[in-house]
């Protein structure tokens, strides 16, 4: 490959800090193997004085691999934040692998802790593996950003609750004699700012620091690698502050905003050449990501000429949107372009069933990034099932204290001990109690209602004749959510009950679907031709001929939870990080209306809107 101008200037910078700032398709990884060798050649620096840091396994061993193909001298240390920070532990404390806590050990402890607490405390939120996760991700957030746990107010649940649970996870880790992956942040952090002898050692091993996806960094990361640059600063970060999508892993943008601050000798350069997209791609992302306001200014260009031009559509509903998507796929198929080279992105990984259910029924082939997730197997799918079972076969009793208190009805483990229940029974349980009386009068009556609906109009009437919609507002107010991300969930389940006229045909439909969706699961491990389904979280890295961004709606993109200016800027970048996945074709889709509401489209569609 041909290098350009602002990539020569990148891999001959020599001494002293740099940042380099390298947008989608500009060859970053090319500067980082390069300025390694160059170092190596031209200025005589010892391989085993470099060091590049990369965020993942992956990054670090395809790093080596393209270092080696151009250089072909060992020495050279590739490798992540946490390898490379561990590597410091086990010269200093003697740590082995076998002190290193696996995230599902980590898990596994949470789980248990939830256990422990009353019933009642998380409103029933033990049967949440999302909580199970925001958890982990709040203790990530309060050892890297090293926040004082009496100062942090938890975004999951109450605070004594998640304090609690944070200092008894810290027992039981310590106990054990294990370190989690931020701890390896931490002590390595605690270990150079105590011991200057051992910093001293580590900086005249490592005198030569390149940094990839420089704006993925948190806190206490560039913490170590200010110490570990010290005293010539020879730090060379390569990163593009417009694609700094993990906040909510504790990345902080402005950390590269402000290096040229740190660093006042820094030199910057651009990479301003994008080898990836056609024009009206690249032109169409910068006028998205032009309206943030915290950000480097950057004259992007393109290398592959003029192409199709950006296609914004608007769809009736998401059944159209299905369903035109299933035709566009097919038609570029029929042009030529492989299934492996479309990809269709998403906001989040609950948006994926529709879709994937459409692409299944016009068996077109796809793969997901991450696990698919099945609607009908959440918690409030579980819920909805669970009335509809008592309704139609019996109470039996673990149904029954699944929903006997979803809305509260004040109903006692200690009345519901047989393997049916009865509502006799449970009347002569709370015979001295009129109140409980109605209450369990009333359920029967509802349970009596629902048997003689159809599946549609039963969950309307589990929503809002029993108050099921009530109680999960009730909970998402436990949970410090947003009512309308479980309603949403709702609405969908809701929706996928509509064309059938009994929950025996429902039921029999949501198995077939299951079914599918292993088969689906087993096949992705033997196709290599089949159209990438992606968060756009997971897309980050990848690159196709043909991009699909759908559900482009408000609520959705930028999502609800986006309240502040901060979060909507993230939202932003990561809308930019899906539209520079394309390389020849973008399509851009939002509906009319979402399960009967009206909908609007995205903001960030209004620079792209407002020239046509």
């Amino acid at each position: 490959m041909q290098i350009n101008d602002a990539q020569s200037r990148a891999i001959a910078h020599a001494t002293g800090p740099a940042m380099i700032l390298a947008g989608p398709g500009s060859g970053k990884t090319l500067v980082i193997t390069q300025r390694t060798r160059y170092l190596i050649e031209e200025c005589h620096v010892k391989p085993q004085e470099i060091l590049v840091i990369t965020f993942t396994k992956a990054a670090a061993q395809e790093m080596r691999q393209r270092f080696c193909a151009v250089g072909n001298v060992s020495g050279v240390t590739f490798g992540t934040f946490h390898a490379v920070f561990f590597y410091i532990l086990k010269y200093a404390y003697q740590y082995t692998s076998a002190n290193i806590l696996p995230e599902d050990g980590k898990f596994r402890i949470l789980r248990q802790l939830l256990q422990k607490l009353p019933p009642e405390t998380l409103a029933d939120a033990q049967e949440e593996k999302e909580l199970l996760s925001e958890l982990v991700a709040e203790i990530s957030l309060v050892k890297n950003e090293q926040i004082n746990l009496e100062n942090y107010y938890s975004r999951s649940c109450p605070e004594d609750v998640f304090r609690q649970i944070y200092r008894q996870y810290e027992e039981v880790r310590r106990a054990q004699g294990m370190l989690d992956f931020d701890d390896i942040l931490v002590c390595t952090y605690e270990l150079l700012a105590a011991r200057k002898d051992i910093l001293s050692a580590w900086q005249k091993r490592f005198r030569y620091i390149l940094v990839d996806e420089f704006q993925d960094i948190n806190l206490l990361q560039y913490k170590i690698l200010r110490m570990l640059a010290e005293p010539e600063n020879n730090l060379f970060i390569v990163g593009d502050d417009d694609q700094s999508i993990y906040r909510f892993r504790g990345a902080k943008p402005e950390i590269m905003l402000n290096f040229t601050k740190d660093y006042p000798d820094a030199k910057t350069i651009l990479l301003d050449r994008n080898y990836r997209s056609v024009e009206p791609v690249i032109r169409g992302a910068l006028k998205v990501i032009g309206e943030n306001g915290h950000r480097y200014a950057k004259e992007i260009r393109g290398t592959r000429g003029e192409g199709q031009k950006i296609d914004i559509r608007e769809l009736d509903s998401p059944e159209h949107e299905s369903l035109y998507l299933v035709r566009c796929i097919q038609k570029s198929v029929e042009e030529g372009i492989p299934y492996s080279e479309i990809a269709v992105l998403f906001r989040t990984n609950h948006g994926v069933g529709p879709f994937a259910e459409r692409l299944m029924e016009f068996m077109l082939p796809f793969e997901m990034h991450d696990t698919l997730p099945n609607i009908y197997e959440h918690w409030i799918a579980q819920d909805i099932f669970a009335y509809l079972h008592l309704a139609r076969e019996g109470l039996d009793r673990t149904e029954f204290l699944q929903v006997m208190n979803r809305p509260k009805r004040y109903i006692s483990r200690d009345s519901v001990n047989e393997k049916q229940v009865s509502f006799e029974t449970l009347r002569t349980y709370y015979e001295d109690k009129d109140w409980m009386l109605d209450r369990i009068d009333r359920m029967e009556a509802d349970l009596k209602l629902l048997s003689r609906m159809t599946p549609y109009a039963a969950v309307n009437y589990i929503r809002r004749g029993i108050g099921y919609e009530d109680y999960l507002k009730e909970y998402a107010k436990t949970r410090r959510m947003k009512p309308e991300e479980l309603l949403d969930l709702l609405d969908e389940i809701q929706q996928g009950a509509k064309p059938y006229r009994t929950c025996e045909e429902w039921f029999g439909h949501i198995e077939e679907y299951k079914a599918k969706l292993e088969e689906n699961r087993l096949l992705q491990k033997k196709q290599e031709n089949a159209v990438m389904l992606t968060t756009l979280h997971g897309s980050k890295g990848l690159e196709f001929r043909e991009v699909f961004m759908v559900d482009v709606n408000e609520g959705i993109i930028p999502h609800r939870k986006a309240a502040v200016e901060a979060d909507l800027e993230e939202e932003r970048r990561l809308f930019y990080v899906g539209m520079t996945r394309a390389k020849d074709r973008l399509h851009i889709f939002y509906t009319k209306q979402r399960y009967g509401k009206a909908a609007e489209p995205s903001q960030f569609l209004d620079a792209l809107l407002k020239d046509r």
